[in-house]
């Protein structure tokens, strides 16, 4: 028979093994993956992350294509803008204009073909625009072009009163708007005390004319310099240094003058830029408000009737 403290001993060492670790090689410790830094993110990523996460808040599942003010404002805030600063922005936007930036030989030589200019100015966008609307016909020589509910547009008077406007100049001004094709005031408001003003004043007709002039003027100089050539070479025994000498006149006359066209349309460019700053400063100090005066009923009158005669054209 078997003993039993033997089965019993048995069965004791087989507990006892089974809790004993099983002896073999030591575990290495898992090693944990590094955590790469985040790149920071740029002007263009940070703005569409805001859009969409405030497009993500407001529930919508697929990307906005227009924001209100009061979104914007909320997502200002969500991110610390203060308010005044997200309308002030809204504002300049709403006032920007897309003036291209030039490139090449063209724009190196004769600049751009549009300015712009902007300020904060206190006042309400109706007065400011009818501000600016009465300095512009008055002492600018524009006339109206068209009229938008935030925007005016103006464009030189060709009529006889703006022709005796510029012609007899007691005060010396420089009429530097007349020259552009078209000139605009943006107003927007801010808040309730404050507008974000902009003018702007295009020159495309003006600028073409003077790459055309430019153009043809180098062009002849270098006609000129060829058919001296020709001739030199057509000459018994002629010289074709000397003719090269003698080609050089009109090619670098050409050029001389062709340079000098460019230079105006940059001093053009100069003075009407000059012009929209100092608008946007008698502006910005209260300085541009209608004129009262002993003189002031005679010129409404003449200006109403120089409009008639030429709207009756």
């Amino acid at each position: 028979m078997t003993d039993p403290r033997s089965d019993d001993a048995r069965v004791s060492r087989r507990e006892s093994s089974s809790s004993t670790p099983a002896s073999g090689p030591t575990s290495q410790p898992t090693s944990q993956p590094t955590t790469q830094p985040v790149a920071p993110l740029g002007r263009a990523s940070f703005e569409r992350v805001l859009a969409r996460a405030a497009e993500l808040q407001a529930g919508q599942s697929e990307p906005a294509e227009e924001m209100s003010e009061a979104q914007l404002i909320d997502v200002g805030k969500e991110v610390g803008i203060s308010a005044e600063h997200v309308r002030l922005a809204l504002a300049e936007e709403r006032t920007r204009v897309q003036v291209p930036q030039e490139t090449g030989m063209v724009g190196g030589l004769f600049g751009g073909d549009a300015i712009t200019a902007s300020r904060l100015v206190r006042g309400n966008s109706t007065d400011l625009l009818a501000r600016l609307d009465e300095w512009m016909q008055r002492e600018e020589a524009l006339r109206p072009k068209r009229r938008f509910n935030e925007r005016l547009t103006w464009e030189a008077r060709r009529d006889l009163m703006g022709s005796i406007q510029q012609s007899i100049n007691f005060r010396g001004r420089a009429y530097g708007l007349t020259a552009a094709d078209e000139v605009g005031a943006t107003v927007v408001p801010v808040d309730a005390d404050r507008c974000m003003v902009r003018l702007d004043a295009a020159f495309v007709e003006s600028r073409r004319r003077h790459v055309t002039g430019g153009a043809v003027a180098a062009g002849g100089g270098v006609v000129g310099f060829g058919g001296v050539m020709a001739l030199a070479t057509l000459i018994p025994e002629g010289s074709l240094v000397f003719g090269a000498l003698v080609g050089l006149v009109p090619a670098l006359g050409g050029s001389g003058i062709g340079y000098l066209v460019a230079k105006s349309h940059q001093r053009r460019i100069k003075r009407a830029q000059l012009a929209l700053e100092q608008v946007l400063d008698r502006l910005e100090r209260g300085e541009i408000r209608r004129p009262v005066g002993p003189l002031a009923p005679l010129t409404d009158f003449i200006d109403v009737v120089a409009r008639r005669v030429e709207g009756s054209k």
